[in-house]
């Protein structure tokens, strides 16, 4: 009865608002930069009007539906975490509790809702992946494969936040043969490689010490947890420098070619960005620099595509 009438609470636009909370939207949005800048930067101009729109609500499906997945498939593991903490810990300075943290978790949405709005949005992504290009519905599946892996190894291996990597550079992938079906294998390579370092030392290690108290006790296998804060906060480091490193080589990589003046922009920008949270938290090793540096280092692609569209209008 309880969870009824606080289900009862949410009605009309505020219910959208959870369905929204579930695929962590306002993250949603922002990652969707990291397929446009990686098809953009390949292509050196903009595809046709068609293949935009239809790229930008398939790329819109897709990360509402995987994030959505993340959640029912952790649904349980959530749960948990809610009862050991009396409650998911709200965050105003962390992104992704921007709205709601785990609304089935806290009972605002059912399971049931849950995976129906999953499912609803993969579908719609796999009719826009197909309709681009077959191969791109291979790369959507295969990335909602690994993100069920990922989640399931949450007390299995620290290396699961490898999956993790693989998770985040699908949707950039299939953006890039979505724009030409014969792209260069190296420069899909590097993409890989550019967007894995970001997930792993940007987005999931502070992602995971947020929740590292509930996970202690859940005996889940974080970095964070596995090997320690300071071990953590080395590794991100590490991979946030390698991402930084290779993205010069993608811009070289691309059709625009060399480009000095953005390929430095770009280096400045991005360890501007991204090192001083990340030297922060290697010094504190507290909770609210992690969560620092997961807001800015979400903001990178934006970053990065921000600077592709000044140089291409100049």
């Amino acid at each position: 009865m309880e969870k009824a009438s606080v289900q009862n609470r949410y009605i009309g636009l505020s219910r959208l608002k959870l369905f929204l909370a579930l695929s962590r939207t306002p993250h949603g949005l922002l990652d969707m930069t990291t397929p446009l800048y990686g098809a953009l930067l390949w292509l050196g101009v903009f595809p046709s009007l068609y293949i935009s729109l239809l790229g930008l609500i398939t790329v819109f499906a897709g990360y509402t539906a995987v994030y959505a997945l993340n959640d029912v498939i952790d649904y349980r593991v959530d749960s948990e975490k809610a009862c050991i903490a009396g409650g998911l810990r709200e965050c105003d300075d962390y992104l992704d509790a921007a709205m709601v943290r785990h609304p089935m978790a806290q009972g605002l949405l059912s399971l049931r809702e849950g995976l129906v709005w999953a499912l609803g949005w993969s579908s719609v992504a796999m009719i826009g992946a197909w309709l681009l290009n077959p191969v791109c519905v291979l790369i959507f599946l295969a990335g909602c494969l690994l993100e069920i892996v990922y989640c399931l190894m949450h007390r299995v291996s620290p290396f699961r936040i490898l999956i993790s990597g693989g998770v985040k550079t699908s949707g950039a992938v299939a953006a890039v043969f979505a724009v030409d079906p014969d792209p260069s294998l190296t420069y899909v390579i590097v993409l890989f490689i550019w967007l894995f370092f970001w997930e792993i030392g940007g987005q999931n290690i502070p992602a995971d010490w947020a929740d590292i108290e509930e996970d202690r006790r859940l005996r889940a296998q974080t970095v964070p947890v596995r090997f320690g804060l300071k071990g953590a906060a080395l590794i991100a480091i590490c991979a946030i420098a390698l991402a930084l490193l290779v993205q010069p080589i993608l811009i070289y990589l691309s059709k625009i070619g060399f480009q000095s003046f953005m390929m430095a922009l770009s280096f400045l920008l991005g360890a501007g960005l991204l090192l001083p949270p990340a030297l922060q938290l290697y010094r504190t090793r507290q909770r609210t620099h992690a969560m620092a540096l997961f807001n800015r280092a979400s903001y990178y692609p934006l970053v990065m595509l921000v600077v592709f569209i000044a140089n291409f209008l100049v």
